[in-house]
């Protein structure tokens, strides 16, 4: 374990001995065979199997593996980069999925000659075992973003890509000025993909900025914007897959797209780049 992590009962330090972590008042936790450690209290599941599901994990892996997003990425990891104080910090990707940007994020810190500590966490058990394979030195973990297990004020940054705002949930944990880089999509995202899905596309009014003012103050906003295409059915299956228009679409819409030998699509997202107040 490279950084100091919260007992998810008590909020008490964590201690590591070998493959155990355990706080003062005696709370004990596993690492898993894979190398996470399972922060997750069962009494706060809303299920027995939160997150992704195994299949919507594989698909996202197989998706992203391809490299359509590496654009998005690229510029993730820049601004990323350029917010963090020179010295050593402490970096955690909130809903990291299996891994994919925080690995990447992991190889840009590493180039740029950096020795910062990257922790990765996600609610899904699923998503997180497959995280491992592609980092053995971030410290994974299966946690509540709702709860992060670190100390408070103890993150110089906090990435969340494409997961659920919670203000409050995300100041805790950071340092006063410390940065939030959040990611969410754009009016046009995917919006090939969405036409073909639904009769009618509504737009979404999102507004983290609003939401996020009392707790931070905005710094900038990049919007990432390109055309790709996917020029085989497997990849439009898999970019299906992943998304969770999947679970909505009716028979009719799986057997047309089952018969798709191509796909042009649009990627429009927002990054905004904000700091703890």
């Amino acid at each position: 374990m490279n950084t100091p992590l919260a007992c998810p009962v008590c909020q008490q330090p964590l201690q590591q001995q070998d493959n155990n972590l355990r706080c003062s008042a005696g709370h004990s936790f596993d690492r898993a065979k894979q190398g996470y450690w399972n922060l997750l209290l069962s009494h706060k599941k809303k299920s027995k199997d939160p997150g992704d599901n195994a299949e919507m994990v594989q698909a996202r892996r197989d998706f992203l593996d391809q490299g359509h997003y590496r654009q998005l990425s690229d510029q993730i990891n820049r601004l990323a980069l350029n917010s963090l104080p020179e010295t050593p910090s402490r970096i955690l990707d909130m809903g990291c999925g299996e891994g994919f940007y925080t690995a990447a994020l992991e190889q840009a810190l590493t180039d740029a000659g950096r020795e910062d500590t990257l922790i990765g966490l996600d609610i899904s058990k699923h998503a997180v075992k497959a995280a491992c394979a592609r980092s053995k030195s971030i410290d994974w973990l299966v946690a509540s973003g709702a709860n992060i297990p670190v100390p408070a004020e103890s993150l110089d940054g906090l990435t969340v890509l494409f997961s659920r705002l919670m203000p409050e949930a995300f100041a805790k944990p950071l340092k006063p000025n410390g940065f939030l880089l959040l990611a969410w999509t754009g009016e046009q995202h995917l919006i090939e993909l969405r036409e073909l899905i639904y009769d009618e596309v509504r737009p979404s009014r999102y507004d983290p900025v609003q939401q996020l003012a009392p707790l931070f103050a905005l710094e900038s906003i990049t919007e990432v914007n390109y055309d790709f295409a996917l020029d085989d059915n497997h990849s439009i299956q898999t970019l299906l897959g992943m998304t969770p228009h999947s679970q909505r679409m009716p028979q009719a819409k799986r057997e047309q797209f089952a018969e798709l030998a191509s796909l042009q699509l649009t990627l429009d997202v927002k990054l905004g780049l904000f700091r703890r107040r």
